[in-house]
């Protein structure tokens, strides 16, 4: 079960999406897409290495997003980020102050190990 702070992501996430599927001029609707994205940004987002302490995905060591799936979400961001304050003003101000957070330190298991010779 995803505590509060990756459950604020997703629902985030979603509002961003939605924004940008119903009100982009260049959004490309495809059957479905949008849906599809949502659901890998949640999956991500589950198995995110550090939980609840996990800092913005922008200043993430980790990048877990496939090259092309994390384009198109940095498009979406741009576009829907600031329009996000006059529709969901407390979720962004969330965000916002998430974004200052600092960056944990990288779990011991995802550190890469010098090579012992």
């Amino acid at each position: 079960m995803a505590g509060k702070r990756i459950a604020r992501e997703k629902k985030t996430i979603e509002k961003m999406i939605a924004l940008y599927e119903k009100q982009c001029p260049q959004a490309v609707a495809q059957s479905g897409h949008y849906d599809d994205l949502f659901a890998y940004a949640e999956k991500r987002l589950d198995k995110c290495v550090f939980g609840e302490e996990k800092p913005a995905c922008k200043q993430c060591p980790v990048h877990c997003y496939q090259p092309a799936k994390r384009e198109e979400m940095k498009q979406i961001m741009r576009w829907a980020g600031p329009r996000m304050l006059w529709r969901h003003p407390i979720l962004t101000v969330r965000h916002l102050i998430d974004d200052k957070r600092p960056v944990p330190e990288l779990p011991e298991k995802y550190r890469k190990k010098p090579n012992a010779k």
